[in-house]
């Protein structure tokens, strides 16, 4: 590996590291499955799985005073190293990793293949934080649950923060973005799938009363407004988790992990 050593950080060569989600993916790229483009890993571990799930590196930023060993593997894309402070100024970030590369984007796994791929899948709605969407996806491969399934106004597993979050987990469980969520659960049920919506409606029973079926969605939504009644109004059930009436609500990310811990494959 040759090291590429920067002492400017206008360097040209550079402005991919300086560009956020939107400029490395325009919104059709990251809300729909043929989704060219690329994506920023930050940290060993995160760049370890993106190279492990066989996504193909365009460059790498490192610590030029502790090059990290999986920079070695960074085979045919230039790496670019310098200090802590220039390469807090290249990604204009108050830490940065001591490796940050970026990846080309391959186009997602349609809908169809997540759903014939496991019988454990968790589908998303507006769920609009990156932070939110990476806890989901790390809870999700964490917990043996083997598909997600995103809603088009839901953040994208691959964005910078997400994939930090989740720790590179988003390479590890396969996730597809649908414009018609109630149509997808629609056509699960009649394929029989248990779904099971996470709500505070009424109507809602314990989630520890559900006995989930062979093949189990789960089925969440943004914390201020819930799920849509479109979606909801599809699931085979409402289920709610119980907790402290003075607390409204829990957060996604949460909810997600004792959902999928409570209706695992036993």
């Amino acid at each position: 590996m040759d090291l590429i050593v920067i002492e400017d950080a206008e360097d040209p060569r550079l402005a991919v590291f300086r560009q956020h989600d939107r400029a490395l993916s325009n919104r059709p790229d990251r809300r729909n499955d043929d989704a060219p483009g690329a994506f920023i890993a930050e940290g060993d571990l995160v760049v370890a799985r993106a190279l492990n799930a066989g996504c193909r590196p365009l460059a790498a930023l490192v610590d030029i005073d502790a090059v990290p060993a999986v920079a070695e593997r960074m085979t045919g894309a230039p790496v670019f190293a310098a200090g802590t402070d220039l390469r807090q100024r290249i990604a204009r970030m108050g830490r940065v990793q001591p490796i940050v590369a970026v990846f080309e984007r391959t186009p997602r796994p349609s809908v169809a293949d997540v759903v014939a791929a496991t019988d454990r899948i968790v589908a998303i709605e507006a769920v609009d934080n990156p932070a939110n969407i990476g806890s989901i996806v790390r809870n999700a491969a964490a917990l043996g649950w083997g598909g997600v399934v995103l809603d088009q106004s839901s953040a994208d597993p691959l964005s910078r923060r997400a994939l930090r979050v989740a720790m590179g987990t988003a390479f590890t469980i396969t996730h597809a973005r649908t414009d018609d969520l109630a149509g997808v659960l629609r056509s699960m049920a009649a394929d029989g799938w248990s779904t099971v919506a996470l709500t505070l409606a009424a109507d809602a029973v314990d989630l520890d009363q559900i006995a989930p079926g062979e093949r189990c969605a789960i089925v969440i939504g943004a914390e201020r407004t819930g799920l849509s009644d479109e979606v909801a109004g599809v699931c085979h059930v409402r289920a709610r988790i119980p907790m402290n009436p003075a607390v409204d609500s829990l957060n996604a990310a949460a909810a997600s992990a004792i959902a999928c811990y409570q209706l695992r494959r036993i």
